[in-house]
């Protein structure tokens, strides 16, 4: 941020006037700009805001929380704001937690906060705690972070994020859209610890639509996850200060020494490709790579490495293995000599499954062997890295500073030095 933040809270509102005054005017004390979104109540008086001093927008008719949340982002751009904090109309926030959304906005101003509520209190609704564990999964399948509540509706955002982002969800399933497309772009996304209230069963409102919500987040999952599987970048917010990698299996050492500086570290390395090796090992012809991006999608590892190493294990020899393994425990401790037409082709779908029997073992060992090789030469190489590093200086006898042996090459990259390895 090239300025100090400055913070408007927003409420989203939709016929909830028996509670919304309350929070607004708890809001203000702990906020001094406060912004009400009504999305086209049907339940508020003439000047109902009008003792409290706060803002005011409204939509003529309901469009959907996520179309409020965007009408306030684009107010506060207006108004030079830096951040909203969203906390819903119904009380089920606590608007004194305001504060920690704040102290948190001012120790890192680019990253997106969200409120992770906490369900040991009495009258959590079965639905809330399926729907928050149902949003988390797939929320780390697609995005390979984990988060603790992808449904709260208390948050933080930076204003430049939601106006830059392209988002296009109107209702609900906007809060599970705008943390994806955020962590895709390089922001941040974080969780913060606070308390939520529900009342009893027959006093609760609720505007959350069974089944057309649930319509519109199957849909937007649908596709969130199968974007995260295209092998296509994301446009960059906040792009990392690493170096774009390109790796081959032709070129092992140099693809290593890439994932390191791109600050991989090698039990990464190792696992990715460990899981590469282990599906790429199974017949599951025509999704392999799908299974790799779903299983480096949720575990956090390399999508590339995965898939990389995967192409190790196409057909002759990993798929023989296999299938001499398969056939060994099918028939009695004897392998397969007999290669021909009838075998080979007459016998399809015999050798299929013996080539299945036998990737469960086959995958495994080779799945141990590669983590093993990954991880020795990664953990290898980086030592190499750090010890040429530490080599770079040297002590200056005249002066007992330390003086760079590199000054003939002003403009070396860290790049540079790791290939001159």
């Amino acid at each position: 941020m090239d300025k100090s933040p400055d913070i408007v809270v927003v409420i989203p509102l939709y016929n909830h006037a028996g509670t919304v005054y309350k929070v607004a005017g708890q809001c203000l004390e702990h906020h001094a700009r406060v912004l009400v979104v009504d999305d086209g109540s049907r339940d508020l008086t003439e000047g109902f805001f009008d003792s409290l001093d706060l803002q005011v927008l409204t939509h003529p008719k309901n469009c959907g929380k996520g179309a409020a949340i965007m009408t306030a982002a684009g107010e506060a751009a207006k108004t030079g704001a830096t951040h909203i904090i969203t906390i819903d109309a119904d009380l089920q926030h606590n608007p004194p937690e305001i504060d920690l959304f704040t102290s948190a906005i001012l120790q890192d101003p680019a990253a997106v906060y969200v409120g992770k509520r906490d369900f040991s209190c009495v009258n959590v609704p079965s639905s809330s705690r399926f729907g928050r564990k149902f949003s988390n999964f797939w929320f780390r399948v697609q995005t390979g972070k984990a988060i603790g509540d992808a449904q709260s509706g208390f948050r933080a955002y930076p204003v430049e994020v939601l106006n830059q982002l392209p988002l296009g969800e109107k209702h609900y399933s906007f809060e599970v859209e705008v943390l994806v497309k955020a962590a895709w772009s390089g922001v941040p996304v974080e969780d913060i610890p606070v308390s939520v209230f529900y009342p009893e069963k027959e006093k609760r409102i609720s505007h959350f639509h069974f089944l057309l919500d649930n319509l519109r987040l199957t849909l937007l999952n649908t596709r969130l996850t199968i974007r995260s599987f295209l092998p296509i970048p994301h446009r960059q917010l906040h792009p990392p200060e690493t170096e774009a990698m390109e790796l081959s299996i032709f070129h092992p050492m140099q693809s290593i020494r890439r994932l390191l500086f791109n600050r991989i570290s090698p039990s990464t390395i190792a696992l990715s490709g460990a899981v590469g090796i282990m599906v790429g090992t199974v017949p599951v012809l025509g999704f392999q790579t799908l299974l790799i991006l779903l299983i480096s999608g949720f575990f956090r590892l390399n999508k590339v490495v995965g898939i990389a190493a995967s192409h190790l294990c196409m057909p002759p020899l990993v798929p023989a293995l296999c299938i001499e393994a398969g056939y060994f425990m099918t028939h009695s401790g004897r392998f397969l000599t007999d290669i021909s037409l009838e075998t080979l082709g007459n016998e399809l779908f015999l050798r299929l499954f013996e080539w299945f029997l036998g990737s469960l073992v086959v995958a495994p060992l080779l799945g141990i062997t590669a983590f093993t090789l990954l991880y020795v030469t990664a953990w290898v190489i980086r030592g190499q890295g750090a010890q040429n590093r530490t080599t770079d200086t040297v002590p200056s006898e005249a002066s007992g500073e330390s003086t760079s042996i590199l000054n003939k090459k002003q403009t070396i990259s860290p790049l540079e030095s790791l290939k001159d390895q």
